[in-house]
């Protein structure tokens, strides 16, 4: 599910990075208010961002629907408590420039001239991350599709399979904890912090006793997570730390943070193969089904008004 809407949600094309650099600047949109979404106003302005978009993409496509679908699936992740910080979008566009092998002042140069702009474009990214874990918490939840742990056992053992295994890890979250208000005064003097501290790693038992002495550092034990729940931000490190050892340390909306890890095995029983069934059983098609379902129910009790 998650490397679905990822996948689509970031499939601006490669050949985009072939734009002149020196090409001239899109004048920038008017902003007339067009459409009312559940008292979220959508302009012209953002119609034609999308528009350019969709041009930049060679891709074909509605941007006024689309532009109310974001809207919609914005509002809803909020609804279910979800937010993704301006932190988290702006790494998003660093690792796209990166995968696309170019710096951030020819993207920045790409979005403007093609009348796109990063700050529509970071806020199309913004709405993909939410609406992923709000897709996700859906699929999990047994909404729209989701199967149960017996449903996953039997579907493959149909199929002549046998009962998949995953790996359970068991995990310790450090945080060192940097108010928004003091973020440019001492972000890089906590980075410093952390990385010392995860240098001494050496197991979960010990991480309470090295972090007493510490101003504002929070331990906290997740507990047993399997392989296909792990967070996605977090997924690829924790999979490359031996146990005992700890992640990279991260800066995150919170502060600093690396994440122990405490044990890990395999384990073959229901809940492992669902989660694995759920994670990599499901194909595009089916998620791409449950993202339509999911709009439409959003949209039947909308109330969208045209000016």
């Amino acid at each position: 599910m998650r490397k679905y809407l990822f996948s689509a949600g970031f499939a601006l094309l490669v050949a985009a990075a072939s734009v002149s650099v020196t090409a001239v600047v899109q004048p920038a949109f008017a902003s007339e208010i067009k459409y009312v979404v559940n008292g979220i106003p959508i302009t012209s302005g953002d119609i034609a961002h999308r528009a350019a978009f969709f041009k930049l993409q060679h891709k074909k496509g509605d941007a006024k629907e689309e532009m109310i679908d974001q809207t919609l699936r914005l509002a809803e992740a909020k609804r279910l408590g979800i937010r993704i910080s301006d932190q988290q979008v702006d790494a998003a566009y660093q690792r796209f420039a990166s995968g696309n092998k170019m710096p951030l002042a020819k993207l920045d140069a790409i979005m403007a001239q093609s009348g796109v702009t990063k700050e529509h474009f970071k806020e199309f990214i913004r709405a993909q991350m939410a609406w992923n874990q709000a897709l996700s918490a859906r699929y999990r939840s047994g909404e729209g599709g989701s199967v149960t742990e017996q449903d996953a056992v039997r579907r493959m053992l149909d199929k002549g399979g046998a009962k998949p295994t995953a790996t359970e890890y068991m995990l310790q979250q450090v945080i060192f904890v940097v108010p928004a208000s003091e973020r440019s005064a001492t972000l890089a003097k906590r980075k410093r912090e952390a990385d010392a501290m995860r240098a001494r790693f050496s197991g979960c038992n010990t991480t309470r006793e090295f972090a007493k002495g510490l101003l504002d550092v929070t331990v906290r034990d997740l507990g047993r997570v399997l392989a296909p729940q792990l967070p996605s931000d977090w997924a690829e490190q924790i999979k490359a730390t031996k146990v005992g050892g700890a992640t990279p340390t991260r800066e995150t909306e919170r502060g600093v943070e690396f994440i122990g890890i405490c044990s890990s095995r395999e384990v073959s029983d229901d809940k492992a193969a669902q989660m694995v069934f759920q994670a990599e059983g499901s194909n595009d098609k089916d998620a791409d089904e449950l993202s339509k379902k999911y709009v439409a129910e959003l949209r039947q009790k909308a109330k969208i008004v045209e000016r």
